[in-house]
């Protein structure tokens, strides 16, 4: 009977547990400045009429602008640097660490290191120069963040057509018609 309701409970976990993680697709982030000058800060795209963006600004409100208004369009997209960053912070800070442990005399260290040997130095000094290196490393590349600009103004039709297919791939709804 425990068994049963073990079972029970993981299954009801993986399955149901599934909702919590799904989310909306979010659309990319822009930054429109039209050809009067009026730029319009970071609004999310929402998605791409034919002649027209649909976008939502903070406030929840829809705004649509007319392509023939843009002059440019910067898509923000936040960058991938700081997982890779952590990693590269991990790696440095673990060989740094290591080479610490093993080049280390005995009196740059605590008393407590006094009677451990060399390779343990270098596996404990390794460790704990890695985490650092690693909480660092996303330290610094959380904030990072790619910015594509498509200058809208003196495109050709067919250019133009290629830029909103490709702002198509980044809105929340793809296929709108």
């Amino acid at each position: 009977m425990k068994k049963f309701i073990a079972l029970f409970l993981v299954f009801s976990l993986t399955t149901l547990s599934a909702n919590l993680y799904a989310q909306k697709r979010q659309g990319a982030n822009l930054i429109v400045i039209k050809k009067d000058g009026q730029t319009t800060v970071k609004m999310e795209l929402i998605a791409v009429k034919k002649n027209s963006l649909l976008f939502l600004d903070i406030k929840g409100k829809d705004i649509s602008v007319d392509i023939g208004d843009i002059n440019i369009i910067y898509i923000v997209e936040r960058s991938t640097v700081s997982s890779s960053r952590a990693r590269r912070g991990l790696l440095m800070g673990g060989c740094l660490g290591a080479l610490y442990g093993f080049v280390s005399s005995p009196t740059t260290l605590p008393p407590v290191w006094y009677e451990q040997t060399t390779g343990q130095k270098v596996i404990v000094c390794g460790l704990l120069f890695a985490v650092a290196g690693a909480v660092t490393g996303a330290i610094v590349g959380r904030k990072e963040y790619k910015i594509k600009t498509i200058q809208i103004e003196g495109m050709t039709d067919s250019e133009i057509q290629k830029a909103l297919d490709y702002l198509r791939k980044k809105a929340r709804i793809r296929d709108y018609k």
